[in-house]
């Protein structure tokens, strides 16, 4: 494994993150979202939720099931919390694990002290993250989130499902307790960071959880993502340079204001560009607060910049092929490779958990590594995705998953996709998925995803696919 981000003592870290909490405090959004961060950062990580070992004895259980005077709902909980941590365990030392997440409530003192056991007793250390919440609206804001997409209430009347959801949460409040064990490591996160409790971090990796758990918030928000128009360079089939808009690419500029507001509707959104003219230019007709970071720049192609493919397979054709068979470590004569890339971003990330609904305008290889992160996507898939030109994208993460919708404007583009080990000719005015000219702009076809996470790198393919076979219409949904 590599250790870019100074985890030089990665392989001596095996840690067991406990999150514990009541329901409808945000455990399992938080979960997934540090298994994203870890594995996006080379880590591997893992989230194992005890709801979900328990959904295969008890798949929509009422209210009544998690009373704690409910013998054989506790027996089944029980045996749903071991299972998942036999697995966990297991994870851990047949397949070279280093973060481990029980994602469960995990709400009294005795639970902990025997999770605390079993992972010690092989070695493992344990961290716990309590996520305490008592602000009311926060709290009816995740249970109108759970209603709508736990798979305990597939299926069943909004309503009655928010009401079964509120009881079971009085059932664990009976028997609640928060963390207070002086020799237990954990960040204790209440009313969501607004104050923040660590005791007894110990090491480097903890830190970094802790940090990143910090700078997270679990209110409903969404992320947009575009690519700059179609630029000079992107009709020539060249990389990297700094030219400017297209005719198209400044046609998908004034459209853009429209397209966003499809999308984004009243709310205040922040805009996010690189320092790079055609990003600029992108976003001159929107009147959101803008702000330029370097970090958002495109991948250094080094020798290579300005070059179309075709040039560069003539000029090293070693590296050429070097590239395809390892995209994403793959560095550029005097450039940077994609794993250059997410270093530098990952204080955009974490501004990004940080802040509220964002809009970023920038490159193909910048996005792939932006959608990579927030769709779960593996490495070795990420720098082969397809991102178009003139679409926006609308991520919305929620505790199950991450919901992607895609707005075209009907204004042809170029494409610069090149798929593995394929000829170096693409792009340019002869590629074949330029279409013919169409006045105007319209949100032509929203393509939903509701995405969980196990399948994203699936369902990011479904996308390239049918995007690939020029499928439009009001709404498309995929997987």
């Amino acid at each position: 494994m590599a250790s870019n981000f100074g985890f030089e003592q990665i392989e001596d870290s095996q840690i067991c993150v406990v999150m514990v909490g009541l329901p409808a405090r945000g455990k399992s959004l938080i979960a997934q979202k540090i298994v994203r961060y870890l594995k996006w950062l080379s880590v591997n990580a893992k989230s194992f939720n005890v709801g979900s070992y328990r959904r295969a004895d008890t798949p929509h259980p009422t209210a009544d099931f998690f009373d704690t005077e409910n013998v054989e709902g506790e027996r089944l909980r029980r045996a749903a919390a071991e299972a998942a941590v036999n697995d966990m365990l297991r994870w851990f030392e047949h397949e070279g694990g280093h973060v481990g997440i029980l994602d469960a409530t995990n709400s009294t003192r005795s639970r902990r002290a025997w999770i605390e056991e079993r992972c010690k007793s092989k070695g493992y250390d344990v961290m716990f993250v309590e996520s305490k919440c008592d602000d009311e609206e926060l709290i009816m804001n995740n249970i109108l989130e759970v209603k709508t997409t736990s798979p305990d209430y597939i299926g069943q009347d909004p309503e009655v499902a928010a009401r079964d959801f509120r009881d079971r949460i009085r059932n664990y409040e009976k028997v609640y307790e928060t963390i207070d064990e002086p020799h237990l490591t954990y960040v204790k996160l209440i009313n969501v960071s607004s104050q923040v409790i660590i005791n007894q971090v110990s090491n480097y990796l903890q830190t970094r959880i802790i940090y990143f758990t910090m700078n997270l918030h679990i209110t409903p928000r969404s992320i947009w993502l575009s690519r700059h128009g179609e630029s000079e360079f992107n009709v020539l089939g060249k990389l990297g340079g700094d030219a400017g808009l297209s005719p198209r690419g400044m046609s998908y500029a004034e459209a853009l204001p429209g397209l966003v507001k499809a999308s984004v509707g009243v709310k205040d959104i922040t805009l996010w560009t690189s320092t790079m003219k055609r990003t600029i230019q992108t976003t001159k007709h929107l009147t959101y607060p803008k702000k330029q970071w370097k970090a958002l720049d495109e991948l250094d192609a080094g020798v290579c910049d300005g070059l179309t493919y075709e040039e560069i397979e003539k000029k090293y054709p070693e590296d050429f092929r070097a590239r395809d068979d390892d995209k994403y470590n793959y560095r550029y004569q005097g450039g940077e490779s994609y794993r250059d890339v997410v270093i530098r971003l990952e204080p955009i990330i974490m501004e990004m958990e940080r802040g509220s609904d964002i809009m970023v305008v920038t490159h193909q290889a910048i996005l792939r590594c932006i959608y990579a992160y927030f769709m779960n996507v593996p490495q070795d898939q990420s720098p082969w995705m397809e991102i178009p030109l003139h679409t926006v994208i609308k991520l919305t993460p929620r505790a199950y998953g991450t919901q992607e919708e895609r707005f075209r404007a009907n204004i042809p583009a170029v494409s610069t996709f090149r798929a593995k080990y394929t000829s170096a000719n693409m792009g340019g005015e002869t590629a074949k998925r330029v279409k013919p000219p169409v006045a105007g702009a319209q949100a032509n076809g929203v393509i939903t995803i509701n995405d969980d996470v196990e399948t994203a790198p699936q369902k990011a393919r479904a996308v390239s696919v049918v995007e690939s076979l020029g499928l439009n219409g009001d709404k498309t949904v995929v997987g």
